[in-house]
């Protein structure tokens, strides 16, 4: 039976030129403009590998310094920040940002799409991080790095104890920066449930993109924690807000909770991603499906699962209670059967094919070496006993770079060798590859094994120095020689990459020979048509697919609008939905990122008038950025097919922006639940809720606060509901007397707080109550200002049927500011009188 294409006819002539002429990428310094993700995934990934060998040569220093005892190459407050700064680059500017790089460039093509659906998003992502994290690594130079360790602990890092700006550079630093992050997740989740090519079902679906879909939702329910963390630690360091501060009703391990409850996902945010490039790469190079696909897709989800709990796996030494620190013991011992899983279906497909042992094999390799002993460990350490006897030793330093080094670096660099001729045509020379691999592995064990030895004889965590005789000279020494050699290898890699990078473009063909998507021939523009797909390996399955693609016989062989544009799918099933117009490049994404960071380093350091003068900037470019979004498409429909034709655009909760907001407002959750934890945790510790010298404010006040604001979302449904055809000046007047009753409603509560006495320095129960009063203050701000915006589009006539994305994704944060604002009504009223 003859396969039927969408487009079976010859194309017309000068339709590819067109193609290429809308996707074309700048040149010179307007390259800053690009917005293509295949641009912005190549410097997001040159970026990230940047850090890493900057956080390399600080891990260099450190092994220097630890090579023979009582070494004076640092004091101890520069070793304190050179360690600090490495755990932090390392994970914060490097490891995260590195997965979502190489997301951002890969899955556009393994999908079949021509882009993911928020361009600009990605280009403000990425450049809020570079710009952002360049300014924050340059705190070394001028003595302001962080120095309380990556992991921040209070009390150390309050105000008592470490009274410079050096710890402010990382709460501000990183809370921008896991925004970047966030922005970034948004894009790779709404991108890889919607602009799939047709055909491409969730079960077709790469197991790469599954791992970054599983990736990207557990980065939004992980991260809001630590952002809440962050936040609450800079209050108290500038305004005396005692979260932490246990004299006056804090407690340091709500720090703990609050940070390990993202810090250990992140292990498993870290390994996803390269479990998910492993299990690509290792069928191409077996020449052989993928052994248990379906099992090892499940078993990511469960480790997605199992890791949020396990954040008090590293709190068994704080004082949990038995129950508690067994079950924590418990998942920590689970999360390493779904992980098996997933070892063992790839060395069972190594042993069904045959495998080729090339640079990319050999990397591999190692990783399951390495990755596998470090897994063995992470089992011991879970057990609390042997916890308690190794904890904050070196054990756990070895420990815990065998998972992250082995789980992620080795399978970075072999897809770094496999992917690279995707950017010009050329991979890296076999011989200089297979000598890199070499190099680092011998190097790495030799470094860190020796780690484990040194933890059992006592050696501790973060010091800068050790008395002789203690049995850890020569372990010390090993490591070292062994850090060095692992560099080494390193450096030649780049070598090896930066001369591939250096040669001729040419076409890159399919190398390797596999079968996803992302090797078809491509440009700016991706591929020349969208193929249709109907197998998990459609390269395998239809050798003539990459020919027929070429050929323009697939879905939207040209541009159908004269802009950008890709094709939206069903979630599921992956059918034809509409055609989705891009936006083309612009400088506000840049802009708007230069703003941002320049706002935070600034007001760190105290340079207030700039700081907001950049704020004012970031703010500017961002209105300027949405104001030309949600117009009206050139058109109402296009043919994609011969015969076949789809809408362009859509609304409501057909809408890719819909489900981007959706999911920005789970983050936004997220961040208020942490802040609820927090109000829950201090009041826990009170005999008395509220403390001496504290009072409610009177019952009728939040009851009539709460009437007000719900008020205000009925009539913002109402303003929903509103046919747009007219001159809308009824959704105007909605929209503007639900400004008026949100304002309203919050000034109620505000002004009995205050009428009460509320004093957010005397205890940390009142900083906990006043930190939910101004949480919801911002977004009581935030609805005034979208409702304000609302009302300009309706003026300039920019709300149509056909365009109407701003007030309804505005009407979902409307309905959200008021649900949050009940909840934390209800928590600061009513909760006190439970505990009575």
């Amino acid at each position: 039976m003859t396969r039927k294409l969408p487009n079976s006819v010859p194309r017309p002539a000068g339709e590819l030129e067109r193609l290429k002429a809308v996707w074309r990428t700048p040149r010179g310094w307007r390259l800053l403009s690009s917005v293509n993700n295949s641009t912005i995934g190549l410097l997001y990934i040159g970026t990230s590998l940047l850090f890493f060998l900057l956080a390399g040569v600080l891990g260099l220093l450190m092994r220097v310094q630890l090579a023979v005892p009582e070494n004076g190459l640092l004091g101890p407050g520069t070793y304190n920040q050179v360690f600090t700064m490495h755990g932090t680059v390392m994970m914060f500017l490097f490891a995260i940002p590195v997965v979502e790089a190489i997301a951002v460039f890969l899955l556009p093509a393994m999908l079949g799409a021509r882009d993911l659906p928020f361009p600009r998003l990605s280009a403000y992502a990425y450049w809020a991080y570079a710009l952002g994290g360049l300014g924050f690594f340059c705190t070394l130079f001028v003595g302001l790095a962080p120095d309380g360790g990556w992991f921040m602990y209070p009390p150390l890092t309050g105000k008592t104890y470490s009274p410079g700006l050096n710890a402010d550079f990382w709460l501000l630093g990183i809370g921008f920066i896991e925004i970047s992050a966030i922005a970034g997740a948004i894009e790779l989740i709404v991108g890889i449930l919607f602009t799939r090519a047709p055909g491409m079902t969730l079960a077709r679906m790469p197991v790469y993109a599954w791992a970054m879909l599983i990736v990207g939702v557990m980065i939004v329910f992980a991260f809001p924690a630590v952002i809440a963390g962050t936040a609450l630690l800079e209050l108290e360091r500038a305004w005396d807000w005692p979260f932490f501060v246990a004299d006056r009703g804090g407690d340091p391990i709500l720090w703990q909770h609050l940070f390990w409850f993202f810090g250990h996902p992140e292990v498993y945010i870290i390994f996803l991603p390269a479990a998910g490039m492993v299990s690509t790469m290792i069928p191409t190079i077996a020449g052989t499906p993928l052994v248990g696909r379906r099992a090892v897709i499940v078993a990511m989800v469960a480790v997605a699962f199992f890791s949020f709990g396990l954040w008090a796996h590293h709190m068994f030494t704080t004082g949990l209670g038995h129950l508690e620190g067994g079950f924590v013991s418990a998942a920590s011992m689970a999360v390493a059967v779904p992980t098996a899983i997933q070892v063992f279906a790839w060395i069972g497909t190594v042993w069904k094919g045959r495998v080729c042992v090339t640079a990319p094999a050999l990397f591999l390799l190692g990783f399951l070496f390495i990755f596998v002993l470090g897994g063995l460990t992470g089992v011991t350490v879970a057990v609390v006993p042997f916890d308690w006897q190794v904890h904050d030793s070196y054990f756990v330093v070895a420990h815990f770079h065998y998972v992250l080094i082995g789980g992620m670096v080795f399978p970075m660099f072999a897809a770094l060798c496999y992917w690279l001729p995707l950017v010009n045509g050329h991979a890296i020379g076999e011989r200089t590859a297979r000598w890199s691999c070499g190099l680092m592995f011998v190097g790495f064990n030799v470094a860190f094994f020796p780690m484990h030895i040194t933890g059992l004889l006592g050696m501790p965590r973060r010091v800068y120095t050790y008395p002789s005789g203690l049995g850890w000279d020569v372990w010390n020494l090993v490591s070292t020689v062994g850090a060095f050699v692992f560099a080494a290898g390193v450096v030649l890699f780049f070598v090896g990459m930066t001369r591939a990078l250096l040669r001729p473009e040419r076409e890159h063909g399919n190398p390797w020979q596999a079968g996803t998507l992302e090797w078809l021939p491509a440009d700016s523009h991706a591929t020349r048509s969208i193929p249709q797909v109907d197998s998990t390996d459609p390269l395998w399955s239809n050798p003539d697919l990459a020919r027929e693609v070429e050929e323009g016989a697939h879905w939207l062989p040209g541009t159908a609008t004269g802009l950008r544009e890709t094709i939206v799918t069903t979630p599921v099933r992956a059918v034809l939905r509409y055609v989705l117009p891009l936006p083309t490049d612009s400088w506000w994404p840049f802009l708007s990122a230069a703003g941002t960071a320049g706002f935070f380093l600034l007001l760190t350091a105290k340079q207030t008038f700039i700081a907001w003068l950049c704020g004012f900037v970031a703010i500017g470019a961002l209105l300027a950025w949405l104001w030309q979004q949600d117009r009206p498409a050139p058109c109402r429909d296009v043919e994609v097919g011969e015969g076949v034709r789809l809408p362009v655009g859509a609304v409501g909760t057909a809408s890719h922006s819909w489900w981007a907001t959706l999911i920005m407002l789970a983050v936004d959750a997220g961040i208020f639940l942490s802040f609820l934890f927090a109000y829950v945790h201090v009041s826990m510790r009170l005999d008395v809720c509220p403390p001496p010298g504290a009072r409610l404010p009177a019952p009728w006040l939040p009851a009539l606060s709460v009437l007000l604001t719900a008020g205000g979302a009925v009539l913002i449904a109402l303003a929903l509901r509103t046919p747009l055809g007219g001159r809308q000046r009824r959704m105007r007047w909605l929209v503007g007397v639900a400004c008026v009753l949100m304002l309203g409603g919050y000034g109620l509560e505000l002004g009995g707080q205050l009428a009460s006495g509320l004093n957010p320095v005397r205890h940390a129960w009142g900083a906990a109550v006043a930190t939910l009063v101004a949480y919801q203050g911002l977004h009581v701000l935030l609805c005034v200002c979208l409702g304000a915006y609302v009302v300009a589009r309706s003026l300039c006539r920019h709300l149509t049927p056909a365009s109407r994305g701003s007030l309804d994704n505005a009407a979902l944060i409307w309905y959200y500011t008021a649900l949050q604002g009940v909840a934390s009504s209800a928590a600061v009223h009513v909760w006190p009188l439970l505990m009575g």
